[in-house]
């Protein structure tokens, strides 16, 4: 049996016992499900899952709206489900904190697949070596823990944007086009998602940059991509 624990949250009982059929079937024993928002909120708060599939399309509130909220408790992994495939409404679930999204309807299995390669990923990234850190002096990474200092104070940062930023910290001074961030972080060709990059770069620099609109650290490089330095007067 497989350790982690699911949220499936959709208001249709049938997609909501095929996943969690086939889900089982893969091994996945801690499997619950909620038709709406508050359902979902009231199992969070009691059994902390390692991931979350969110239909977008719900009766008390939209997905959107409930996974800014999610992200103010949980930084896990959050999958949208929505029929809804307009390039505005995936960069939406994105800039919300929205680390995949899939489009009904759907093969079930290509869910699974998704799902698993997800928390792959998490789980990869919370067994890295604890004592691996960056320092850039106004903000620190710390890869282990998963943390974000800024100026001394512990900030929230999603799966994707923690995944993307660790990257960059890792390969200093290089330059990344979008394509390659992409390709490197999603762990699938871009296919013209150029812009979901440079919504998680913009988050970021909110985040890390004493002034997002004037980068010192996260870098564009016009016509070539993005790299991470250490702003002039920091110290190594």
């Amino acid at each position: 049996m497989i350790n982690n624990t699911l949220l499936l949250v959709d208001d249709e009982e049938s997609i909501l016992r095929l996943l969690e059929l086939l889900l089982k079937k893969e091994g996945y024993k801690d499997i619950f499900v909620a038709k709406t928002g508050y359902e979902a909120f009231s199992i969070c708060s009691n059994v902390k899952p390692d991931l979350i599939l969110l239909d977008v399309m719900l009766p008390d509130s939209d997905g959107f709206s409930i996974c800014r909220k999610l992200r103010k408790v949980t930084d896990v992994p959050i999958l949208f489900l929505t029929a809804r495939s307009d390039d505005i409404d995936k960069l939406t679930g994105f800039n919300c904190g929205g680390d995949d999204y899939i489009t009904k309807p759907f093969n079930h299995l290509e869910v699974i697949a998704r799902i698993k390669a997800q928390l792959r990923r998490q789980n990869a990234l919370d067994v890295v070596n604890e004592d691996t850190h960056y320092d850039f002096g106004y903000f620190q990474v710390y890869e282990k823990s998963g943390r974000l200092l800024v100026d001394n104070k512990e900030i929230f940062c999603p799966a994707k944007e923690l995944q993307l930023l660790i990257f960059l910290c890792q390969h200093p001074n290089l330059i990344f086009s979008k394509n390659q961030l992409y390709e490197e972080i999603w762990k699938e060709e871009s296919f013209g998602n150029e812009a979901t990059v440079m919504v998680h770069i913009n988050r970021l620099r909110e985040k890390i940059e004493p002034e997002p609109g004037k980068p010192r650290y996260l870098i564009t490089k016009r016509g070539l991509g993005y790299k991470l330095v250490k702003a002039e007067g920091e110290k190594d």
